[in-house]
């Protein structure tokens, strides 16, 4: 009787799923169908990324209608963001590097982090609404591991979230489908992952500005961002590192803001 209970939800999971699915899919497609009309090599090039040379392929279309449409291009970069984002699905880094090469820097920025928080989230939903049993399933032992992490830090979650969008230590897909089973609270794996992304995002916006001239996404990495990123990730680790190296600076602090309370 447990079993078929099991089954039955386990269905009713995939089907909500699958609709999810289906729904972001009829949305862009809307999108698609509200599109300035394109030329029949054009419509080729409309399609998610999957390396640098079709970002340049779409790059060149949507420049090219991106100031008589601004609104339609930007609804169908946003939506493909996010779209990529729920459903764990790669591509998005081309997205980051177009961002740069279609919008002013401070635009591609927001864009980005927003895209990236709002996407995150979503998957974090998902996770929690359809695929819990799912995820336990196949990554149990992962996700035993990074709990055990996590709820040492659990009062510093939001840096720790920082922490953990900048550097690759924890694969972002993986950190969006275990964050709610391991009760890490939406909050601060947001604003974390809006405020973490921003860093790498800088490289690969700053890349897209000349992006006719890129060879491949492995080309944008030099040793100077990859040091520049290392060292904004130690800097994110100080508002939770400072507190355990001097204890009782932090706990006299402490007492004199409790105080004037």
């Amino acid at each position: 009787m447990k079993t078929t209970k099991d089954t039955k939800i386990n269905y009713g999971s995939f089907f909500l799923l699958a609709f999810i699915f289906c729904t972001f899919l009829s949305i862009l497609y809307l999108i698609y169908l509200n599109f300035p009309n394109l030329d029949e090599d054009e419509k080729q090039h409309i399609k998610l990324p999957k390396n640098i040379e079709d970002a340049k392929n779409i790059g060149k279309v949507l420049k090219k209608y991106n100031e008589d449409h601004f609104k339609s291009v930007l609804a169908a970069y946003f939506c493909a963001y996010v779209f990529l984002q729920t459903f764990a699905i790669p591509g998005s880094i081309f997205l980051s590097i177009l961002s740069g090469f279609l919008y002013p820097f401070p635009l591609a920025l927001f864009l980005v982090c927003t895209c990236s928080a709002l996407g995150a989230s979503f998957c974090y939903a998902l996770s929690s609404l359809v695929a819990r049993k799912l995820v336990l399933k196949y990554l149990n032992n992962k996700i035993t591991e990074w709990k055990n992490k996590a709820m040492r830090l659990k009062d510093d979650m939001f840096w720790y979230i920082v922490f953990l969008r900048i550097t690759p230590f924890v694969p972002n897909w993986f950190m969006n489908l275990s964050s709610p089973i391991i009760e890490i609270p939406i909050a601060p794996f947001l604003f974390g992952t809006f405020v973490g992304v921003a860093p790498p995002s800088l490289i690969y916006i700053s890349a897209g500005t000349t992006l006719n001239e890129l060879t491949s996404s492995s080309s944008i990495l030099s040793t100077k961002s990859i040091l520049g990123l290392a060292f904004v990730s130690v800097l994110s680790l100080t508002p939770i590192l400072l507190p355990k190296l001097f204890p009782k600076f932090f706990q006299k602090f402490t007492d004199v803001n409790n105080k004037n309370e």
